[in-house]
């Protein structure tokens, strides 16, 4: 029986790809894609088959993966960072049900919330939450209302989507209605193109942070009440877990 396999294939760098997943790359007959992504990999894997569609057409590039399978070839739908964090998983499972003759798998990757918090040091040591800021597919109210809840709860926050050509003032907005609830002073990280050539990172306040020109490849670090900034040979934002020094 032909399989779709569902792969994040992590931040960008081919080193921070699963053994699994490379593995489940290898075997399998077509690659699909959205094109930033495959572009990401290609060359590491030569003589497959690779299929792509532009952004926003997901649902689309679903069927795609399950018309190809029906043809009894495995296929791998790759996935930035994992596959089950704002990825392409719960869209497969669901269409998948119209196709019940194809079997799916879901292989694991390192999101952004992990790869970029260990550029920044150590963020997210305790409890926190990842919060969207793209309303393509989920009203701003409720995202507002995520914000405010995460805020109000002391969570540190992992931001994903914070801003885009369309919704350039969203990471400003929702700086705002973090500040309702925390200091201006907060420590914050941002790092840009996770794994990637030009990866960069920032430490900075909340304050700072709500005048950032952040994009789509960008993920952003809230910190909480006590997340701190640590100057050294290099400069790392931690949020204690608690232990006594």
């Amino acid at each position: 029986m032909s399989k779709i396999y569902v792969v994040g294939i992590g931040p960008g760098e081919y080193e921070s790809m699963t053994i699994r997943a490379e593995r489940v790359l290898k075997q399998c007959d077509v690659i699909i894609g959205y094109t930033v992504y495959v572009k990401l990999i290609e060359e590491y894997f030569p003589g497959k088959e690779f299929l792509t569609t532009p952004m926003r057409q997901e649902k689309e590039r679903c069927l795609i993966a399950f018309e190809e399978a029906k043809k009894g070839k495995d296929v791998a739908m790759i996935c930035s960072g994992d596959a089950g964090v704002y990825g392409m998983a719960g869209l497969i499972l669901e269409i998948g049900e119209r196709f019940p003759e194809i079997s799916v798998e879901i292989v694991p990757g390192i999101t952004a919330a992990s790869s970029g918090g260990a550029v920044l040091g150590a963020p997210l040591m305790h409890d926190f939450a990842v919060i969207s800021l793209s309303d393509l597919l989920t009203p701003w109210d409720q995202i507002e209302q995520r914000l405010r809840r995460a805020a109000e709860a002391d969570f540190s926050i992992c931001i994903y989507n914070p801003s885009s050509r369309k919704r350039a003032d969203h990471l400003s907005r929702a700086c705002g209605i973090l500040m309702e609830y925390r200091s201006p002073e907060t420590i914050c990280g941002v790092v840009r193109n996770i794994g990637r050539s030009g990866q960069e990172k920032k430490v900075l306040t909340l304050q700072e942070l709500s005048c950032y020109e952040a994009d789509m490849f960008t993920t952003v670090f809230i910190g909480n009440s006590r997340t701190k900034r640590l100057a050294g040979e290099d400069e790392w934002m931690v949020t204690p877990r608690g232990y006594r020094l």
